[in-house]
């Protein structure tokens, strides 16, 4: 892809521009802090529910509410959702001004990411992503995740951009593959090497 097809860099979000010292994310500290058990809220919440929030199925706090009033009544959804966004939105400033640096050259920035509507929403209003990038796509709204196909073919119909005017980093090779498979430039983001190196290793 020549450099002057270039018209949109998409960017995932968990592990690209949010990340953690704490390799257990951002639930290391859940139990001391709420008292409430990480694994129990995975068995009870997300294992059975999460599926259908990501897609666009059911809302965050129709699901989490009820299960949190039988595994730890002291907690209410909203309170577990303003612990878990604010505990998962430590940014990745250096990216931040290498993306900066790429958007100031007339490539837009996009997020491109599984999230559900309401993390979406705090992810770009609270935490002000909208002042950094151009558009969210996210897999509640697109009703599809990645690295299922769909999840990039709706994002092309909702922009207008073809697949070679389109280049992704990931934290997760197999959503990179999908991107590729799609025809988008794409590449694993590991945080060791710098966005531009990326990009031209790319070919864009």
């Amino acid at each position: 892809m020549a450099l002057k097809a270039l018209k949109a860099l998409m960017v995932d979000v968990d592990g690209v521009i949010v990340t953690h010292a704490d390799p257990k994310g951002w639930s290391a500290n859940m139990e001391a802090d709420l008292g409430l058990s990480p694994q129990a809220l995975q068995d009870a919440f997300f294992a059975p529910h999460f599926g259908d929030i990501i897609h666009g199925r059911a809302r965050l706090h129709d699901r989490l509410g009820p299960v949190l009033a039988q595994i730890a009544p002291h907690v209410t959804s909203q309170a577990l959702a303003n612990y878990w966004f604010e505990q998962d939105g430590h940014l990745d400033h250096d990216l931040l001004e290498q993306l900066a640096a790429v958007r100031a050259r007339g490539i837009e920035l996009h997020l491109a990411t599984v999230q559900e509507h309401e993390r979406a929403d705090y992810l770009w209003t609270k935490m002000a992503l909208k002042d950094r990038f151009d558009a969210i796509h996210y897999a509640a709204a697109l009703g599809h995740a990645k690295p299922a196909l769909e999840f990039y073919r709706e994002i092309e119909a909702r922009t207008g951009f073809a697949p070679s005017e389109l280049f992704f980093i990931d934290d997760k090779a197999a959503n990179v593959q999908a991107a590729q498979a799609c025809g988008w430039a794409a590449a694993v983001w590991t945080g060791q090497e710098r966005l531009a190196a990326l990009m031209a290793k790319a070919g864009v």
